[in-house]
Formats: structure tokens, sequence, C-alpha cells
């Protein structure tokens, strides 16, 4: 016996993937709204953290993910200037205990690939070009969806997974939004030369963080982490111009990066944000999830494992319950709120600490902290 029978996600990232997977695989019927036309293909690369690595074991897909993606320990820091020399050899803990890598890397659009597949393949039905537009409680059992202003029938639980700028979230009356942080990033996909085996980054030098992190036997990830300036509207040339200069005080590996940039390699642009919505997440049989919920600066790589727990978390409460009732909402509170505050506001005071200059910040101490938590499970 399930809590729910029927349930319709808004959003096909991560963690509406992962609920839909766990629950079709549970026998509830599920029904995934994404409001883009196909899947999308966009994207650069991905950090993913052991914790994150031990939901895709628990969801089926870990095999798959392994052999897509570019496992690794460790995190090397590099010196701006000549030669790049490596400074720091920094173990990594393991978050998802000793049977995963300690974090790996991965190409975005083949993550969601790969958990679009497994959605299929456990029965859940995913509907792209569709919206959800509204939702009205039916008594206190039943939710009625709205997709693209017409009736799509009645649902015992709707998830909003639909990220950042959630419809779902602001259609129940959640007001919490993203801020900015003062941070922006430039990110491209290049080709990984073969000494790059791990993340490394570049403290100092023109911007705040110039890194990179493998993502596949030919591929990898590069970034440069600015203070936030208005780039939106940047044409493709201009962008590329703009990585190029601020990356040109870096050597080692960047000198590939930077002729994979002036091939014709694409550069975007965005802002950090962060935001946490305060308990609860759910307004009656609507809940939130993922970046919905929460988001932060990608400064500990934490951001897809605590959309990725909130999902097995939901999944698993709803899947071994008879009710949704107020006790398996404020288990999955206690679970979730707190943990995934502890994230955001770690990645937030990193980024911080570089803004205001502060010199002596136990940047290690946060870190380790923050792995020895998630390294515990959700």
């Amino acid at each position: 016996m399930t809590a729910v029978r029927k349930v319709a996600i808004a959003g096909s990232g991560v963690a509406g993937l992962a609920a839909a997977i766990q629950l079709a695989k549970a026998g509830v019927e599920v029904d995934v709204f994404e409001a883009k036309p196909e899947l999308s293909a966009l994207g650069s690369g991905i950090s993913l953290q052991g914790n994150a690595l031990r939901v895709f074991d628990a969801l089926g897909a870990w095999d798959d993910i392994r052999a897509a993606g570019y496992p690794f320990e460790g995190l090397h820091l590099r010196a701006p200037g000549p030669g790049a020399p490596i400074v720091a050899q920094l173990p990594d803990v393991k978050t998802g205990g000793p049977d995963y890598p300690a974090a790996m890397g991965m190409p975005r659009p083949e993550l969601a690939r790969i958990l679009l597949d497994h959605a299929q393949r456990a029965g859940a039905h995913v509907h792209f070009g569709r919206k959800i537009t509204g939702v009205e409680a039916r008594g206190e059992d039943a939710v009625e969806l709205y997709v693209d202003d017409a009736s799509a029938g009645e649902y015992d639980l709707v998830i909003g997974a639909d990220g950042l700028n959630s419809t779902v979230r602001e259609l129940i009356g959640i007001e919490a939004k993203p801020e900015p942080t003062g941070m922006g990033i430039w990110r491209t996909f290049v080709s990984r030369p073969a000494e790059v085996e791990r993340s490394e980054l570049y403290y100092g030098g023109p911007v705040f963080i110039a890194g990179y992190t493998p993502t596949g036997e030919d591929s990898m990830y590069a970034f440069l982490v600015e203070k936030a300036e208005d780039r939106f509207g940047t044409s493709d040339e201009d962008a590329t111009r703009i990585m190029l200069e601020e990356s040109r005080a870096y050597d080692g590996p960047w000198n590939s990066i930077r002729a994979d940039l002036e091939a014709g390699a694409h550069a975007n642009y965005t802002w950090f944000t962060k935001h946490i919505v305060d308990e609860p997440w759910n307004r009656g049989r609507v809940v939130i999830i993922g970046d919905a919920a929460h988001s932060c600066p990608p400064t500990i790589a934490q951001g897809a494992a605590q959309g990725l727990e909130d999902a097995l978390v939901l999944a698993e409460l709803l899947t071994t319950r008879d009710d949704v009732d107020q006790e398996l909402w404020d288990e999955f509170h206690e679970r979730r709120v707190p943990r995934a505050k502890s994230v955001v506001e770690a990645s937030v005071q990193l980024g911080q600490w570089q803004l205001d200059g502060v010199r002596d910040a136990d940047v290690p101490g946060l870190m380790f902290g923050i792995a020895k938590q998630m390294s515990v499970p959700a």
C-alpha cells in the first residue's frame, strides 16, 4: 500500500525525474509535465558528490551514470601565473560512503537523458511542451491540475520540481524567490587534456576562482567565477572574447581550454543565486522540491545532490506510508529542511568570504564540516 496512487510532477530536471523513477517503480501512476518542448540538449557539465551517486544507486541508474561520467578522487589547488603550480592536494570526504567515488563529473545532457530513460522504463509518462498553470484543492485528498489552462484531472499529489523560477511555488503562494549573491560564472564545455584527472581550482588573479572538472574521457567543463556583472544579452562572440581575456592569467590546462574557445567552444554566463523556503514546503497536497525549494552557489557542488535527496526522501515516505498526513510532512521537513539550509548557508558563506576579501577564513574547515554532514544518509 502506498500513500498515493496518482501523482503529477512539474519539471523534468534531476529532482523531478528522480521522484518519478522511485514512485513509478512502486506502482504509482506518474505524469511528468515539462514546459520545454523536449529534453534540453544544452548545458556544460555537472559536478556530483558521493551522496548524489548514492541516490543514483537507489534509483537503479548508477551503472548507466557511472559509465557516462568521469569518477575521481581528491581536489587540486593551483596558483595563477607561469606553470600553474599545484599548491595543495586535498582529499575528498566520501559523502556517499566507501562504495562510491568521492566525486564525479559528467555532461548535463547525458545525465538528463539517462534519468529520462529510467523514468520512462519505470512507467512514468513524460509530457513535453506542457506547462502546469493551476492547482486547486478538491477536499483534503485530491488536487485538480490545470495544464495549459485546461483541466488535466485530479491527482493525489502534485510535486513542483520546476526549478529556480518555479510556477508551482508561485501558484501555492510561497513568496520566497532566488536572490543574486553578487557573483557570476562563465562556463564552457571543452576537450579534456590528459593531465586533468580531477577537479582543479585556481584562487587569485583577475577572477575569484578559475577551475575545471573532467566529465568524460574526452571532455570537461571549465569555469571562471567573477563579481556579478550585467553580461546578459552578450553576443556569442563577445562571450568567448571575455572568457578568453579573463583566463589569460591562468596557465597549465587553461592553455588547452583557450585553444578550444578560440576554435569555437561556446561560453555562457549566469549569476549565482540563493534561497531557502522555510517549512512547510507543502500547501496541502502540493509540495515543492529541488531548486524550487532551495538554491545556492555551486561552491561545494551540492545543489543537484540536495534536489536528489529531496526526491528520494519524499518518494520513500509516500511509498511506505498509508496516508499523506501531517506525520508524513513533519518527517519530510525534519529530514530535508535543516540539511538543505546548511548547504545553502555554507555555499553562500564561501562566496561571501571572497567578495569581502577575508583572507583568514576557514574554508577547508567549512567544506569538511558540510561533507561530513552529507556523509550521513538523508
